[in-house]
């Protein structure tokens, strides 16, 4: 998923549900229902799953690109 500079993307908890999040390039910004916010760059690894989250934001000058691995649900 990419996200373009000054771009957001509503927090839709089902998208994420058991997902490893990967910042691959950029830079992202998760604003929380609270208002308050926390920055990741690429490199950094997330989990998003049933997080109290709002938005997810592109504040820099670059796309972020964020790729998320999940298990297949058939596989143990």
């Amino acid at each position: 998923m990419a996200i373009e500079p000054g771009g957001t993307l509503a927090y839709e908890a089902e998208d994420w549900r058991g997902a490893l999040v990967s910042v691959q390039s950029g830079e992202i910004e998760l604003e929380m229902a609270c208002g308050r916010s926390v920055y990741f760059r690429e490199g950094d690894l997330l989990w998003l799953q049933d997080l109290p989250l709002a938005h997810l934001h592109n504040r820099g000058d670059e796309p972020t690109v964020l790729v998320a691995a999940s298990r297949i649900r058939g596989l143990r």
